[in-house]
Protein backbone atom coordinates (compact mmCIF):
# COMPACT_ATOMS: atom_id res chain seq x y z
CA UNK A 1 0.00 0.00 0.00
CA UNK A 2 2.89 2.36 0.80
CA UNK A 3 4.25 1.91 -2.72
CA UNK A 4 0.82 2.61 -4.20
CA UNK A 5 0.46 5.82 -2.20
CA UNK A 6 3.95 6.91 -3.25
CA UNK A 7 3.05 6.30 -6.90
CA UNK A 8 -0.15 8.36 -6.58
CA UNK A 9 1.74 11.27 -5.00
CA UNK A 10 4.36 11.22 -7.73
CA UNK A 11 1.79 11.14 -10.49
CA UNK A 12 -0.10 14.07 -8.98
CA UNK A 13 3.07 16.14 -8.67
CA UNK A 14 4.44 15.08 -12.04
CA UNK A 15 5.05 17.81 -14.61
CA UNK A 16 5.31 16.82 -18.26
CA UNK A 17 8.67 17.34 -19.87
CA UNK A 18 10.54 17.57 -16.61
CA UNK A 19 14.06 16.73 -17.85
CA UNK A 20 16.76 14.14 -17.56
CA UNK A 21 19.20 14.34 -14.69
CA UNK A 22 22.04 16.43 -16.09
CA UNK A 23 25.74 15.94 -15.42
CA UNK A 24 25.70 12.19 -14.75
CA UNK A 25 27.84 11.30 -17.78
CA UNK A 26 30.27 14.15 -18.42
CA UNK A 27 32.64 11.56 -19.90
CA UNK A 28 31.56 8.28 -21.55
CA UNK A 29 30.28 5.83 -18.90
CA UNK A 30 32.61 2.96 -17.98
CA UNK A 31 31.48 -0.32 -16.48
CA UNK A 32 30.46 -3.92 -17.08
CA UNK A 33 27.27 -5.50 -18.42
CA UNK A 34 26.27 -9.15 -18.04
CA UNK A 35 24.76 -9.81 -21.48
CA UNK A 36 27.69 -10.49 -23.81
CA UNK A 37 29.06 -13.25 -21.59
CA UNK A 38 26.09 -14.64 -19.65
CA UNK A 39 22.97 -13.60 -21.61
CA UNK A 40 19.90 -15.10 -19.86
CA UNK A 41 22.03 -17.35 -17.63
CA UNK A 42 22.90 -14.37 -15.42
CA UNK A 43 22.62 -14.82 -11.67
CA UNK A 44 23.32 -13.04 -8.42
CA UNK A 45 26.55 -15.06 -8.13
CA UNK A 46 27.78 -13.83 -11.51
CA UNK A 47 27.06 -10.21 -10.64
CA UNK A 48 28.76 -10.38 -7.25
CA UNK A 49 31.81 -12.04 -8.80
CA UNK A 50 31.96 -9.38 -11.50
CA UNK A 51 31.82 -6.63 -8.89
CA UNK A 52 34.56 -8.29 -6.83
CA UNK A 53 36.71 -8.76 -9.94
CA UNK A 54 36.22 -5.17 -11.05
CA UNK A 55 37.91 -4.12 -7.83
CA UNK A 56 40.61 -6.80 -7.60
CA UNK A 57 41.61 -6.61 -11.28
CA UNK A 58 42.35 -2.89 -11.16
CA UNK A 59 39.40 -1.99 -13.40
CA UNK A 60 37.81 0.15 -10.71
CA UNK A 61 41.07 2.07 -10.35
CA UNK A 62 41.14 2.46 -14.15
CA UNK A 63 37.77 4.23 -14.07
CA UNK A 64 35.13 1.50 -14.47
CA UNK A 65 32.30 1.94 -12.00
CA UNK A 66 28.96 0.54 -13.25
CA UNK A 67 27.93 -3.08 -12.70
CA UNK A 68 24.86 -3.60 -14.89
CA UNK A 69 22.52 -6.62 -14.92
CA UNK A 70 21.10 -7.00 -18.40
CA UNK A 71 18.00 -9.00 -19.38
CA UNK A 72 16.47 -11.98 -17.53
CA UNK A 73 16.69 -10.83 -13.93
CA UNK A 74 12.91 -10.28 -13.86
CA UNK A 75 10.24 -12.40 -12.25
CA UNK A 76 6.56 -11.45 -12.29
CA UNK A 77 4.69 -8.40 -10.99
CA UNK A 78 3.05 -8.43 -7.57
CA UNK A 79 -0.66 -7.81 -6.95
CA UNK A 80 -0.11 -4.04 -7.18
CA UNK A 81 1.85 -4.28 -10.40
CA UNK A 82 5.37 -3.77 -9.04
CA UNK A 83 8.12 -5.79 -10.72
CA UNK A 84 9.80 -8.56 -8.70
CA UNK A 85 13.11 -10.31 -9.37
CA UNK A 86 13.45 -13.97 -10.25
CA UNK A 87 14.28 -15.26 -6.78
CA UNK A 88 15.76 -18.49 -8.14
CA UNK A 89 18.51 -16.49 -9.81
CA UNK A 90 18.55 -13.55 -7.38
CA UNK A 91 17.60 -15.03 -4.00
CA UNK A 92 18.76 -12.01 -2.00
CA UNK A 93 16.70 -9.60 -4.08
CA UNK A 94 17.87 -6.63 -6.12
CA UNK A 95 18.26 -4.11 -3.29
CA UNK A 96 20.63 -6.39 -1.38
CA UNK A 97 22.67 -6.90 -4.54
CA UNK A 98 22.79 -3.15 -5.21
CA UNK A 99 23.86 -2.56 -1.61
CA UNK A 100 26.70 -5.05 -2.07
CA UNK A 101 27.87 -3.34 -5.27
CA UNK A 102 27.72 0.05 -3.54
CA UNK A 103 29.73 -1.30 -0.59
CA UNK A 104 32.64 -1.82 -3.02
CA UNK A 105 32.53 1.81 -4.12
CA UNK A 106 30.84 0.92 -7.42
CA UNK A 107 27.49 1.85 -8.98
CA UNK A 108 24.65 -0.49 -9.87
CA UNK A 109 22.68 -0.78 -13.09
CA UNK A 110 19.67 -2.72 -14.34
CA UNK A 111 17.77 -3.43 -17.56
CA UNK A 112 14.25 -3.14 -18.90
CA UNK A 113 12.42 -2.64 -22.18
CA UNK A 114 9.78 -0.32 -23.68
CA UNK A 115 7.50 -3.21 -24.67
CA UNK A 116 5.34 -5.82 -22.97
CA UNK A 117 8.21 -8.29 -23.01
CA UNK A 118 11.98 -7.91 -23.01
CA UNK A 119 14.20 -9.33 -25.74
CA UNK A 120 14.63 -12.40 -23.54
CA UNK A 121 10.87 -12.82 -23.13
CA UNK A 122 10.70 -11.49 -19.58
CA UNK A 123 8.37 -8.92 -18.04
CA UNK A 124 9.05 -5.44 -19.45
CA UNK A 125 7.93 -1.92 -18.55
CA UNK A 126 5.14 -0.96 -20.95
CA UNK A 127 2.29 0.51 -18.92
CA UNK A 128 4.33 0.31 -15.71
CA UNK A 129 7.05 2.87 -16.35
CA UNK A 130 6.41 4.95 -13.23
CA UNK A 131 6.07 1.90 -11.00
CA UNK A 132 9.33 0.50 -12.33
CA UNK A 133 11.13 3.80 -11.82
CA UNK A 134 9.94 3.83 -8.19
CA UNK A 135 11.25 0.28 -7.74
CA UNK A 136 14.61 1.14 -9.28
CA UNK A 137 14.97 4.20 -7.07
CA UNK A 138 14.05 2.26 -3.93
CA UNK A 139 16.59 -0.45 -4.79
CA UNK A 140 19.41 2.03 -5.32
CA UNK A 141 19.78 1.71 -9.09
CA UNK A 142 22.24 4.15 -10.70
CA UNK A 143 21.97 3.17 -14.39
CA UNK A 144 19.13 1.90 -16.57
CA UNK A 145 19.60 0.24 -19.95
CA UNK A 146 16.23 0.44 -21.74
CA UNK A 147 15.73 -1.84 -24.77
CA UNK A 148 13.46 -1.74 -27.84
CA UNK A 149 11.95 -5.25 -28.20
CA UNK A 150 8.17 -5.74 -28.41
CA UNK A 151 7.93 -2.11 -29.49
CA UNK A 152 5.14 -2.52 -32.04
CA UNK A 153 2.95 0.60 -32.47
CA UNK A 154 5.22 2.69 -30.23
CA UNK A 155 6.83 5.99 -31.16
CA UNK A 156 10.49 5.71 -30.15
CA UNK A 157 11.02 9.24 -28.91
CA UNK A 158 7.72 9.18 -27.03
CA UNK A 159 8.42 5.83 -25.41
CA UNK A 160 11.83 6.92 -24.16
CA UNK A 161 10.53 10.29 -22.97
CA UNK A 162 7.95 8.44 -20.88
CA UNK A 163 10.66 6.54 -19.04
CA UNK A 164 12.81 9.65 -18.75
CA UNK A 165 9.91 11.40 -17.02
CA UNK A 166 9.34 8.40 -14.76
CA UNK A 167 12.98 8.32 -13.71
CA UNK A 168 12.96 12.04 -12.97
CA UNK A 169 9.73 11.76 -10.99
CA UNK A 170 11.24 8.97 -8.88
CA UNK A 171 13.78 11.52 -7.66
CA UNK A 172 16.93 9.41 -7.94
CA UNK A 173 19.68 10.39 -10.42
CA UNK A 174 19.92 7.44 -12.83
CA UNK A 175 21.99 7.32 -16.01
CA UNK A 176 19.57 6.55 -18.84
CA UNK A 177 20.98 4.30 -21.57
CA UNK A 178 18.72 4.24 -24.64
CA UNK A 179 19.04 0.91 -26.47
CA UNK A 180 16.93 1.58 -29.56
CA UNK A 181 19.50 0.13 -32.05
CA UNK A 182 19.64 3.29 -34.16
CA UNK A 183 16.41 2.44 -36.00
CA UNK A 184 14.89 5.90 -35.46
CA UNK A 185 18.08 7.97 -35.56
CA UNK A 186 18.21 8.63 -31.81
CA UNK A 187 21.30 10.82 -32.24
CA UNK A 188 18.94 13.46 -33.67
CA UNK A 189 16.62 13.59 -30.65
CA UNK A 190 17.99 11.67 -27.67
CA UNK A 191 20.39 14.22 -26.17
CA UNK A 192 17.54 15.70 -24.13
CA UNK A 193 16.13 12.29 -23.27
CA UNK A 194 19.04 10.12 -22.17
CA UNK A 195 22.75 10.12 -21.49
CA UNK A 196 23.73 7.62 -24.20
CA UNK A 197 22.01 5.88 -27.09
CA UNK A 198 22.79 2.82 -29.16
CA UNK A 199 23.67 3.66 -32.74
CA UNK A 200 23.47 0.15 -34.24
CA UNK A 201 22.14 -3.34 -33.76
CA UNK A 202 23.95 -5.76 -31.47
CA UNK A 203 27.69 -6.36 -31.60
CA UNK A 204 29.21 -9.84 -31.97
CA UNK A 205 32.72 -11.02 -31.00
CA UNK A 206 33.94 -10.98 -34.60
CA UNK A 207 36.22 -8.41 -36.18
CA UNK A 208 34.92 -7.87 -39.68
CA UNK A 209 31.71 -9.63 -40.69
CA UNK A 210 27.95 -9.72 -40.24
CA UNK A 211 26.49 -12.60 -38.24
CA UNK A 212 23.14 -13.88 -39.51
CA UNK A 213 20.83 -15.12 -36.73
CA UNK A 214 17.97 -15.98 -39.08
CA UNK A 215 15.49 -13.22 -38.31
CA UNK A 216 18.10 -10.60 -37.40
CA UNK A 217 21.80 -9.76 -37.82
CA UNK A 218 24.52 -8.76 -35.41
CA UNK A 219 27.66 -6.95 -36.44
CA UNK A 220 31.41 -7.23 -36.22
CA UNK A 221 33.60 -4.50 -34.79
CA UNK A 222 34.47 -2.96 -38.15
CA UNK A 223 30.87 -2.90 -39.35
CA UNK A 224 29.92 -0.96 -36.22
CA UNK A 225 32.86 1.44 -36.60
CA UNK A 226 31.76 2.21 -40.16
CA UNK A 227 28.28 3.15 -38.92
CA UNK A 228 29.71 5.87 -36.63
CA UNK A 229 31.41 7.96 -39.31
CA UNK A 230 28.58 10.38 -40.12
CA UNK A 231 27.26 10.98 -36.59
CA UNK A 232 30.26 12.28 -34.64
CA UNK A 233 28.74 15.76 -34.34
CA UNK A 234 26.05 14.40 -32.01
CA UNK A 235 28.59 13.09 -29.48
CA UNK A 236 29.65 15.01 -26.39
CA UNK A 237 29.54 15.40 -22.61
CA UNK A 238 26.33 13.97 -21.11
CA UNK A 239 25.06 12.76 -24.52
CA UNK A 240 27.01 9.92 -26.13
CA UNK A 241 26.77 7.82 -29.26
CA UNK A 242 26.92 4.20 -28.04
CA UNK A 243 28.31 1.65 -30.54
CA UNK A 244 27.43 -1.16 -28.08
CA UNK A 245 29.29 -3.02 -25.38
CA UNK A 246 32.86 -4.23 -25.64
CA UNK A 247 33.63 -7.77 -26.82
CA UNK A 248 37.22 -7.66 -25.53
CA UNK A 249 38.04 -11.06 -24.02
CA UNK A 250 35.17 -12.89 -25.71
CA UNK A 251 36.99 -14.87 -28.39
CA UNK A 252 38.69 -12.54 -30.84
CA UNK A 253 42.50 -12.46 -31.17
CA UNK A 254 44.55 -10.20 -28.92
CA UNK A 255 45.31 -7.91 -31.88
CA UNK A 256 41.61 -7.65 -32.75
CA UNK A 257 40.69 -6.95 -29.12
CA UNK A 258 43.30 -4.20 -28.98
CA UNK A 259 42.06 -2.62 -32.22
CA UNK A 260 38.45 -2.86 -30.97
CA UNK A 261 39.27 -1.12 -27.70
CA UNK A 262 41.35 1.52 -29.49
CA UNK A 263 38.52 2.44 -31.84
CA UNK A 264 35.97 2.75 -29.03
CA UNK A 265 38.36 5.18 -27.33
CA UNK A 266 38.94 7.17 -30.52
CA UNK A 267 35.16 7.44 -30.92
CA UNK A 268 34.66 8.63 -27.31
CA UNK A 269 32.34 5.66 -26.85
CA UNK A 270 31.04 4.29 -23.55
CA UNK A 271 33.39 1.56 -22.32
CA UNK A 272 31.08 -1.17 -21.04
CA UNK A 273 33.00 -4.43 -20.75
CA UNK A 274 31.11 -7.61 -21.61
CA UNK A 275 33.53 -10.40 -20.68
CA UNK A 276 33.84 -12.68 -17.67
CA UNK A 277 35.78 -10.38 -15.34
CA UNK A 278 36.24 -13.17 -12.81
CA UNK A 279 38.18 -15.35 -15.26
CA UNK A 280 39.85 -12.94 -17.69
CA UNK A 281 43.33 -13.45 -19.08
CA UNK A 282 46.33 -11.25 -18.36
CA UNK A 283 46.17 -9.94 -21.95
CA UNK A 284 42.50 -8.99 -21.66
CA UNK A 285 43.09 -7.21 -18.36
CA UNK A 286 46.01 -5.26 -19.85
CA UNK A 287 43.81 -4.03 -22.69
CA UNK A 288 40.87 -3.06 -20.51
CA UNK A 289 43.02 -1.26 -17.91
CA UNK A 290 45.45 0.64 -20.15
CA UNK A 291 45.23 4.03 -18.45
CA UNK A 292 46.87 5.94 -21.31
CA UNK A 293 44.41 4.60 -23.87
CA UNK A 294 41.43 5.10 -21.54
CA UNK A 295 42.49 8.74 -21.13
CA UNK A 296 41.83 9.24 -24.85
CA UNK A 297 38.26 8.01 -24.39
CA UNK A 298 37.71 10.00 -21.20
CA UNK A 299 39.15 13.28 -22.49
CA UNK A 300 37.07 16.14 -21.08
CA UNK A 301 36.37 17.72 -24.48
CA UNK A 302 34.31 14.66 -25.41
CA UNK A 303 35.00 15.06 -29.13
CA UNK A 304 34.63 11.93 -31.24
CA UNK A 305 37.49 11.15 -33.61
CA UNK A 306 37.12 10.85 -37.36
CA UNK A 307 38.70 8.96 -40.25
CA UNK A 308 41.43 11.13 -41.75
CA UNK A 309 42.56 8.80 -44.51
CA UNK A 310 42.37 5.23 -45.83
CA UNK A 311 45.07 3.61 -48.00
CA UNK A 312 45.53 -0.11 -48.75
CA UNK A 313 43.56 -1.28 -45.74
CA UNK A 314 45.27 1.14 -43.34
CA UNK A 315 43.00 3.81 -41.86
CA UNK A 316 44.28 6.87 -40.02
CA UNK A 317 41.91 8.32 -37.43
CA UNK A 318 42.44 11.57 -35.50
CA UNK A 319 40.79 12.97 -32.38
CA UNK A 320 41.24 16.42 -30.81
CA UNK A 321 42.06 16.40 -27.09
CA UNK A 322 42.25 18.95 -24.31
CA UNK A 323 45.28 21.27 -24.06
CA UNK A 324 45.85 21.13 -27.81
CA UNK A 325 46.83 17.44 -27.81
CA UNK A 326 45.78 14.99 -30.52
CA UNK A 327 45.20 11.25 -30.61
CA UNK A 328 46.17 9.55 -33.86
CA UNK A 329 45.23 5.93 -34.53
CA UNK A 330 46.57 3.73 -37.31
CA UNK A 331 44.07 0.92 -37.85
CA UNK A 332 45.20 -2.01 -40.01
CA UNK A 333 41.99 -3.63 -41.29
CA UNK A 334 43.87 -5.88 -43.72
CA UNK A 335 45.01 -9.46 -43.29
CA UNK A 336 48.71 -8.62 -43.71
CA UNK A 337 51.28 -6.71 -41.69
CA UNK A 338 51.69 -3.06 -42.60
CA UNK A 339 55.00 -1.15 -42.58
CA UNK A 340 54.11 2.39 -41.60
CA UNK A 341 56.32 5.34 -42.57
CA UNK A 342 54.18 8.38 -41.81
CA UNK A 343 55.20 11.90 -42.78
CA UNK A 344 53.64 14.43 -40.42
CA UNK A 345 54.60 17.37 -42.62
CA UNK A 346 52.48 15.95 -45.44
CA UNK A 347 49.50 15.39 -43.15
CA UNK A 348 48.50 18.57 -41.39
CA UNK A 349 45.17 18.24 -39.59
CA UNK A 350 42.14 20.48 -39.97
CA UNK A 351 39.04 19.26 -38.17
CA UNK A 352 36.18 20.92 -40.01
CA UNK A 353 33.68 20.08 -37.25
CA UNK A 354 35.53 21.79 -34.39
CA UNK A 355 37.91 24.09 -36.25
CA UNK A 356 40.88 22.59 -34.41
CA UNK A 357 44.14 22.31 -36.36
CA UNK A 358 47.59 20.78 -36.15
CA UNK A 359 50.23 22.38 -38.38
CA UNK A 360 53.20 20.02 -38.34
CA UNK A 361 55.26 22.27 -40.61
CA UNK A 362 55.09 25.08 -38.06
CA UNK A 363 54.77 23.26 -34.71
CA UNK A 364 56.59 20.31 -33.16
CA UNK A 365 54.72 17.68 -31.17
CA UNK A 366 56.08 14.95 -28.94
CA UNK A 367 54.82 11.45 -29.75
CA UNK A 368 53.74 8.96 -27.10
CA UNK A 369 52.98 5.36 -28.18
CA UNK A 370 50.11 4.43 -25.86
CA UNK A 371 50.17 0.65 -26.31
CA UNK A 372 53.95 0.39 -26.09
CA UNK A 373 53.98 2.85 -23.16
CA UNK A 374 56.98 4.73 -24.52
CA UNK A 375 57.92 8.02 -26.12
CA UNK A 376 58.49 7.80 -29.87
CA UNK A 377 60.30 10.98 -30.90
CA UNK A 378 58.68 14.06 -32.36
CA UNK A 379 56.75 15.05 -35.44
CA UNK A 380 59.93 16.55 -36.95
CA UNK A 381 60.67 13.04 -38.23
CA UNK A 382 58.53 10.40 -39.90
CA UNK A 383 56.78 7.97 -37.57
CA UNK A 384 57.56 4.33 -38.34
CA UNK A 385 55.92 1.18 -37.01
CA UNK A 386 55.05 -2.37 -37.98
CA UNK A 387 51.32 -2.87 -37.54
CA UNK A 388 50.14 -6.47 -37.39
CA UNK A 389 47.06 -7.63 -39.24
CA UNK A 390 43.83 -6.46 -37.61
CA UNK A 391 45.72 -4.41 -35.06
CA UNK A 392 46.08 -0.74 -34.22
CA UNK A 393 48.78 1.67 -33.12
CA UNK A 394 47.62 4.62 -31.03
CA UNK A 395 49.77 7.69 -30.33
CA UNK A 396 49.21 10.91 -28.40
CA UNK A 397 50.70 14.12 -29.74
CA UNK A 398 51.59 16.90 -27.29
CA UNK A 399 52.79 20.30 -28.42
CA UNK A 400 56.41 21.10 -27.59
CA UNK A 401 56.93 24.67 -26.37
Amino acid sequence: MKQLITLAVLLLSFTMYAQKYDGLAKTPPMGWNSWNKFACDVSEKHVREAADAMVSSGMKDAGYKYIVIDDCWQGERDSLGFIQPDLKRFPSGIKALADYVHSLGLKFGIYSDVGWKTCGGKTASRGHEFQDAISYASWGVDYLKYDWCSSEFLNAKGAYITMREALYAARRPIVFSICEWGDNKPWEWAAEVGHLWRTTGDISPVFDSVVNHGTWNSFGVMQIVDKQIDIRKYNGPDHWNDPDMLEVGNGMSNNEDKAHFTMWCILSAPLIAGNDLFNMSKETKEILTNAEVIAIDQDSLGISGYKYSSVDGLETWVKPLQNGDWAVCYLNRSKKEYDLNYSWQKNNIVDTLTGKKADFEKDKYGIRDLWAHKDAGTTNKNFTAKIASRDAVLVRLSLKK
